[in-house]
């Protein structure tokens, strides 16, 4: 099977601070680290690193040739990453000694995905076959439609959270990822409990608590407790966890 990820693609700027920076406050940098990121590409690269095909659907402006070529060396089909007019997306985040952080993002490139681009990828999807999509970048709707319309899995992490985003793209969805901080906003923003979200699954990450399974109704639950680590950074930890629960579905494997 395939997973279609249409998905952010960011130039992201790590700058290791003593201390997030509290309102009016400058702060710092120990370090300055540049890289790859965007949600949209870690939870390609998480997923291919678990096994499966993955094809990135996105775009860069023509400064992110070297983004493209990095999802590549991954192990990420880049066919259908378009080179358009606005620049490539970035990421601010701000890294603090205890490994929490802060981030700002430049849309970019990353707006501009017109439906009959994803629609000439998404051709290419057969039975069986996933769509994953996160809030960063345009198109999700559409791409959730054309989804649904040819049977296949809608991933669905919502965020950055926008009801707006989620109220279009949820009538498509069948698998709603979020976190405790979004899982709370939906349920407040749409006035019903979890368990009555109308979507046949939810998965919730709860940081050190680990992660719930939700069916529709509540009928079955499933808690996993977290690994206990000493956390480094957590930047992209929610979106590598995407990656991997996906690929897992994708391969056959048991939710549990």
């Amino acid at each position: 099977m395939t997973i279609w990820n249409l998905g952010s693609i960011n130039a992201d700027y790590f700058y290791d601070l003593p201390h997030l920076p509290r309102p009016g406050e400058t702060v710092a940098a120990t370090a300055l680290r540049t890289g790859l990121g965007g949600k949209g590409a870690n939870q390609s690269v998480a997923a291919a690193r678990a096994g499966s095909a993955v094809r990135h659907i996105g775009a860069v402006g023509r400064d992110g040739a070297w983004a493209v070529a990095r999802l590549a060396e991954y192990g990420v089909d880049v066919t259908h990453i378009a080179e358009v007019a606005a620049p490539t997306g970035h990421a601010i985040i701000n890294v603090s000694a205890d490994g929490e952080n802060a981030i700002v993002i430049l849309e970019g490139a990353n707006g501009d995905q017109p439906e009959t681009r994803i629609a000439a990828a998404l051709a290419g999807a057969g039975h069986g076959d996933t769509v994953m999509l996160q809030n960063e970048t345009g198109g999700q709707a559409a791409a959730a439609r054309i989804a649904r319309s040819k049977g296949l899995r809608v991933v669905y992490s919502a965020a950055p959270f926008s009801i707006t985003a989620v109220e279009a793209v949820l009538p498509d969805t069948t698998l709603l990822l979020l976190n405790v901080v979004e899982a709370a906003q939906v349920s407040n923003a749409l006035g019903c409990a979890l368990n009555e979200i109308p979507v046949p699954e939810i998965v919730v990450t709860k940081g050190a608590h680990g992660a719930e399974w939700i069916s529709t109704g509540g009928e079955r639950r499933i808690e996993i407790p977290a690994i206990p680590v000493d956390p480094v950074d957590t930047t992209g930890a929610g979106d590598t966890f995407a990656g991997y629960l996906v690929a897992g579905l994708d391969q056959g494997l048991d939710v549990e």
